[in-house]
């Protein structure tokens, strides 16, 4: 009963989906391509409901990508909640570079893939999905979530991107900053929310990968 009391922080569990098949590593696939997990993605989607297995959750939302939907499977199971598919939380479509490894994009589009967070805020990418919209629809899923569970904990799964995206807008940094911010495959990263403070919003995790069960 204390997790609802209104002094309670609201408790965001951000999962990004596990590794991706081999053939889509270190490719841009973003909202284009439907790909499934690796054998090891789909360990990583197991030792994430492990290590969940205590925790309390009131609500778990989801993107409606394959590689989310598989990475959650483990934990929809073991704790019988039937998961939110929000589509803002798809993945960004990444247009032209969509199908190219990283060190392709290089040599065909003359910019480093590295900085493609500074690139996609200046709308670089041709026929990508624009920083007008994009930002736009991820955080009305934010808010929709947030506003839904108000001192509750609630587990989000979706993309590094995404998660990448929340944390800006949680902690009022531009995209380009959340650079710095590395999301691993099958991490986890906790944010509380308690408006009342100084500090409304606390990392309390960051890019945490449980060991494989």
């Amino acid at each position: 009963m204390k997790l609802h009391l209104p002094n309670h922080p609201t408790q965001l569990y951000f999962v990004r989906h596990g590794e991706v098949e081999e053939t889509y590593h270190k490719v841009f696939g973003g909202s284009r391509i439907d790909m499934g997990l690796s054998p090891l993605g789909l360990r990583q989607g197991e030792a994430v409901a492990a290590w969940l297995t205590n925790t309390h959750l009131d609500a778990i939302y989801a993107s409606p990508m394959l590689r989310v939907q598989q990475t959650l499977a483990p934990l929809v199971l073991q704790k019988g909640l039937q998961p939110v598919i929000e589509n803002g939380l798809r993945e960004v479509d990444f247009g032209d570079w969509t199908g190219h490894r990283w060190d392709e994009v290089q040599a065909k589009f003359g910019v480093s893939a590295f900085d493609w967070l500074e690139i996609m805020e200046t709308s670089g990418i041709p026929n990508a999905e624009d920083i007008l919209s994009f930002t736009p629809r991820v955080e009305e899923a934010l808010l929709r979530i947030v506003q839904s569970h108000p001192h509750q904990r609630v587990a989000v799964f979706c993309h590094g991107g995404i998660i990448r995206v929340m944390l800006g807008l949680l902690l009022n940094l531009p995209l380009t900053r959340m650079a710095h911010f590395n999301i691993e495959y099958g991490s986890i990263s906790v944010v509380e929310l308690q408006p009342e403070k100084k500090h409304a919003v606390e990392i309390e995790l960051l890019n945490f990968q449980p060991p494989l069960v």
